[in-house]
């Protein structure tokens, strides 16, 4: 063979194998990451990069200048309203978490959790902080699509539902509902937590959902925060912990952006700042001089918005919204000034990291990619309308402090309307100059309210299934109009509650054991005991002794029907054993008092045998 054929062969040869092989697929581009970052209680004014003169944020205040910011984001006016719409992009109202206690915080089973959507497109999922959208199954975080949750029990530590004697310093929390001992205070093991989970899935693509239960009351900081603000005389002393337990959070979520930039995926990674209602401590006025006749200062910053927690006036609901992508662009100080709010947020990243949004409810949020991207032509939101309110009672009264939004408007109470643009402290109420605005935003509100309507009802907790069995159940989930213990500060007390009800589900028929008691069995406490108070500081809340109550006569009334129980030998609990079959059930257990009324139980266990 000459060298001419060889050559043709070689040729051939590279051709035949080019044609036989299989083209490389392009590798798939990362999935970004994804952490919300969301604080309780902390308002609109809460930042120095938002104005506050006093406040020392300087790590969130770098990355608001990195960040896509949000200035017009709105979200419930209390904790789990926003904490419901944030999981699920559907107003509170619509999915039983219109209150934050009373059987009203627990988010029904059927919804779709932004941890459903990121769990079932390949994400690793975890939950550290604040939960309260329910304290037992099928409510607790790990049944919602977090395959991490660690979290602490009800809407604060030291609630009811919370570990007995939790207090910000060395407490127990739940791991996936194991109770587990820690060292600190709280606001660090979040972020220590986070930062474990960050490091340990740093090549999964991960959602995480940091709730922090700062600055929530009470307001219990570590001395070196409080110290930072002592000497201030323009804040009241309350306000000086709540300054600095911002302060530590804002440390801490330095701290936390390093560990990413170490491990080479904060380019990768959504960033989000942002926080759950108006602020709790923002404005403080002073007693009033010795003749009763000069108010001393008001101390403190609200950005000059009207209202704080719990009011329908922006003051309550308007939160600060900070995003950072660098991969995905969003890595410049812009601003974001049309209407957003906690509803959007499922929406919208699900469109940011490609995922696929299961055809359920309707939503009442909607993606804001257009507005970050600067590309508005799929959607007019100068003209989109939005409502949040403030309920806080056993079933939703429409109107009740009510708010209707746009972009520009607000329409509050039904009969109040400001051009929040011209009247940022909404103080210049002008319905009787824009009738036709006024029609339009009560038309859409009632549109809405029909809807969501539609959707009301309660959640029901499940007994007897395997997820959770046995279950401890609090006064804090009882249904009721009566003033409820929803604090281990009112069960040591001993604050009475008369009247309420436990909406439950048997999943199994079966015998059942119910108990009773005053205290929660992890204390081992008598149902007589008492409790020595806890001192507190300048810095720490005094914590009351518990009082020994005199109880007797228990009993569990099931359907209108009432069964004895007998306490147990150390008279810490009373017991009662019951064949039940499958369905529905309102209960509760009661306790003869000193002054012969009959009052109900504040802890329960139930299991099926």
């Amino acid at each position: 063979m000459n060298k001419l054929s060889i050559l043709f062969a070689f040729v051939a040869l590279v051709a035949l194998q080019a044609c036989n092989s299989k083209p490389k697929e392009a590798e798939k581009p990362a999935k970004p990451n994804v952490i919300v970052v969301i604080t309780d209680d902390q308002g609109y004014g809460d930042l120095a990069c938002n104005g506050n003169p006093i406040i020392q944020t300087p790590h969130i205040d770098k990355f608001n200048g990195e960040s896509a910011r949000f200035t017009n984001f709105h979200v419930g006016t209390t904790c789990a309203p926003t904490r419901a719409g944030l999981m699920t992009g559907r107003n509170a109202n619509r999915v039983n978490t219109w209150h934050t206690i009373g059987g009203c915080s627990l988010l029904n089973e059927e919804e779709v959790t932004i941890a459903d959507v990121f769990q079932q497109n390949g994400y690793e999922t975890a939950m550290v902080g604040k939960w309260h959208l329910g304290d037992n199954y099928p409510f607790r975080p790990q049944d919602r699509g977090f395959t991490q949750a660690f979290y602490h029990g009800g809407g604060g530590v030291g609630q009811t539902p919370d570990y007995w004697l939790n207090d910000y310093i060395d407490d127990t929390y739940f791991r996936n509902g194991v109770p587990e001992q820690t060292k600190g205070h709280c606001t660090d093991v979040w972020f220590n937590e986070a930062q474990r989970f960050v490091e340990a899935h740093q090549k999964d693509p991960f959602f995480l959902y940091l709730s922090l239960n700062a600055p929530h009351g009470p307001y219990n900081v570590p001395e070196k925060y409080f110290n930072m603000y002592k000497d201030r005389t323009d804040l009241a002393p309350h306000q000086k912990r709540f300054y600095g337990m911002i302060t530590q959070v804002d440390e801490q979520f330095g701290k936390l952006d390093a560990k990413l930039q170490e491990l080479g995926i904060a380019d990768n990674t959504i960033l989000i700042f942002m926080t759950d209602n108006g602020s709790s401590a923002a404005l403080a006025g002073g007693k009033k001089g010795k003749k009763n006749k000069v108010a001393a200062k008001t101390t403190g910053y609200n950005a000059g918005l009207r209202g704080m927690k719990g009011s329908q006036y922006d003051g309550g609901h308007r939160v600060p919204f900070i995003m950072r992508w660098p991969k995905g662009g969003i890595n410049k100080g812009t601003d974001i000034n049309e209407l957003t709010a906690h509803v959007d947020v499922l929406p919208t990243l699900s469109e940011l990291c490609g995922l696929e949004l299961p055809a359920t409810k309707p939503l009442d949020g909607m993606s804001v990619v257009p507005l970050i991207t600067g590309k508005k032509s799929n959607a007019d939101f100068n003209k989109r309308m939005l409502v949040t309110d403030t309920q806080r009672i056993q079933w939703p009264v429409k109107g009740r402090n009510s708010c209707v939004m746009t972009s520009q408007w607000r329409l509050v109470n039904g009969d109040e309307l400001y051009d929040i643009n011209a009247d940022r402290g909404q103080t210049n109420n002008i319905a009787a100059d824009h009738p036709q605005i006024v029609k339009e935003m009560t038309a859409f509100y009632d549109q809405w309210w029909a809807s969501a309507v539609k959707d009301m009802r309660y959640a029901k907790i499940k007994l007897g299934s395997d997820a959770e069995n046995p279950m401890q159940i609090t006064c804090h989930d009882m249904h009721t109009d009566a003033a409820i213990p929803w604090n281990q500060s009112y069960i040591r007390k001993g604050i009475e509650l008369t009247d309420g009800y436990l909406l439950c589900d048997v999943t199994k028929a079966g015998k059942y054991k119910f108990t009773v008691a005053r205290y929660p069995k992890e204390s081992g406490l008598a149902i007589d005991a008492t409790v020595e108070d806890i001192k507190g500081s300048k810095w720490f809340d005094y914590i009351p002794a518990g009082k020994s109550l005199s109880l007797s006569k228990p009993s569990i009334t099931i359907n209108n029907k009432e069964y004895p129980c007998k306490f147990n030998a150390d008279r810490t609990e009373a017991i009662v054993e019951l064949d039940l079959p499958a369905g529905e059930i309102k209960y509760y257990g009661e306790f003869t008092n000193a002054e012969k009324q009959r009052v109900r139980g504040y802890y329960y266990t139930v299991e099926r045998l």
